[in-house]
């Protein structure tokens, strides 16, 4: 393993509790942008799950922009000194929903710091916790898991992943192009350079390829979902990523609903059979018919 700094952890806890404030309009141009993206004809009157990350995006000056294309460390972030960053897990809730055209306020609050022995090395989680309002409201409430890991060694073999389920009956393939990881780094405002920059993903994190965004599987597999159960009002989504997903290769899109439709096990598998994210929605209790 590579090792970077050492992380001073009584250090880096100092940026638990502060906070952000950021306010943004629920453009519709910008949600057809993200639909025109998931091959989409219409977009909904109200913001559909999982789309407000295309909004309350951090603006920072190019001159704090760190070498990763993310900005700098230190600032709402706490400073952690490991060089590899990834989106590890969200926790969402659902509340009256935002229409377009309507103007949003998202507060931010760095919930905990803490760090781990993985079976990669050392790790280091940050949780952010989000709440978006709209008048006077909280629209969604979100918690949100940023992992930091030391780079690899030099030809280190990926270890092996958990298999995911072989049979689903809902299931679409997806083939991850750079095209479509462009459009949704521009659509969040995401600089990070793993999902565009093919010399930096793969020369400097050590990566086989462009990463797929942990959030754009999640908006997949929630795409998946819909796809089957338009008329469903999602109340709660939980989703863990368990290892990347790249464009060199093809993955699976997988969900398993309930016998009433209201609590579906989803999941991403890679060509190789094995786990990448795993999530679970949970809908409001009116039943919505599948989609024939």
């Amino acid at each position: 393993m590579i090792m970077s700094d050492v992380i001073d952890l009584l250090y880096l806890q100092q940026w638990v509790g502060k906070t952000e404030t950021t306010c943004d309009l629920i453009a519709e141009a910008a949600a057809g942008a993200l639909a025109a993206m998931l091959d989409r004809s219409t977009i909904p009157p109200t913001l559909p799950p999982l789309w407000h990350w295309i909004y309350f995006n951090s603006a920072a000056p190019q001159s704090h922009i760190g070498s990763d294309g993310h900005p700098q460390r230190g600032r709402f972030l706490p400073p952690v000194p490991l060089p590899r960053r990834m989106w590890a897990a969200g926790r969402l809730k659902f509340g009256p929903a935002i229409p377009f055209g309507t103007a949003a306020k998202r507060i931010s609050r760095i919930d905990s710091v803490v760090e781990k022995q993985g079976a990669s090395g050392n790790l280091a989680f940050v949780t952010v916790e989000h709440q978006i309002m709209h008048q006077g409201q909280v629209s969604i409430s979100e918690q949100h898991d940023i992992v930091y890991r030391d780079l690899p060694e030099p030809g280190a073999k990926a270890l092996t992943g958990k298999p995911a389920p072989a049979d689903t009956p809902w299931s679409r393939t997806v083939n991850p192009d750079p095209v479509l990881l462009f459009r949704y780094s521009a659509l969040t405002f995401n600089g990070h350079r793993i999902h565009y920059d093919r010399s930096y993903a793969t020369g400097t994190e050590g990566y086989p390829g462009l990463v797929v965004h942990g959030p754009l599987i999640a908006t997949l597999l929630v795409d998946l979902l819909q796809h089957h159960l338009p008329e469903a009002h999602m109340v709660e989504f939980n989703f863990r990523a368990l290892r990347p997903l790249f464009d060199t290769e093809p993955f699976t899109l997988c969900a398993q609903p309930d016998a009433n439709n209201r609590t579906i096990q989803l999941w991403a598998r890679n060509m190789h059979g094995e786990l990448a994210m795993q999530a679970q929605a949970t809908l409001a209790d009116s039943q919505p018919k599948e989609r024939q």
